[in-house]
């Protein structure tokens, strides 16, 4: 059985990234972000993480669905605190290890409708210092777009290494 990710500073329905990051300004999930996406990943019951999103009228591409490009952050980010969380847990270190996005692949499957959003995502393949993760974003039960990246831990000195 997984043990669940540590909670140091909030609940459990605090996602990962305001108890882990609440300073972060990320377009799409920092919390100190006024005008970003907000993403609150939590622990998946199936694996990896999960959060939902709301998209908004000014997120969209064309009347009544979503940008692919909101759609490809959504992806980003938080697969991105998949790959930081999972590294976290297989190095036994307190907080997420400092991952930045290495390579990404998204993939539109059909147009997403401006309606309730669903993003999921889990490890494929960890490594010591990198993990493997596909993502997918879901209208219902519907898979609008998935992804598959390659987030790297990175190491002082990079700009990226204290931003948790």
């Amino acid at each position: 059985m997984r043990r669940p990710y540590p909670t140091p500073r909030a609940s459990r329905r605090v996602g990962v990234q305001q108890r882990f990051a609440p300073n972060s300004i990320c377009f799409g999930c920092g919390p100190a972000n006024p005008q970003g996406l907000h993403l609150a990943s939590e622990e998946d019951p199936e694996g990896g993480l999960a959060t939902s999103f709301a998209p908004q009228a000014h997120h969209t591409a064309f009347e009544g669905f979503v940008s692919g490009g909101i759609l490809s952050v959504l992806l980003d980010c938080h697969c991105n605190w998949t790959a930081a969380m999972e590294l976290m847990r297989a190095r036994g270190i307190e907080g997420p290890a400092p991952t930045v996005t290495a390579e990404l692949a998204v993939k539109m499957r059909r147009p997403t409708p401006l309606q309730p959003l669903t993003v999921r995502s889990r490890v494929a393949e960890l490594l010591e210092d990198r993990a493997w993760i596909e993502g997918s974003v879901h209208a219902g039960d519907v898979v609008t777009a998935t992804a598959r990246g390659l987030f790297v831990m990175v190491r002082p000195g990079h700009p990226a290494y204290s931003r948790w």
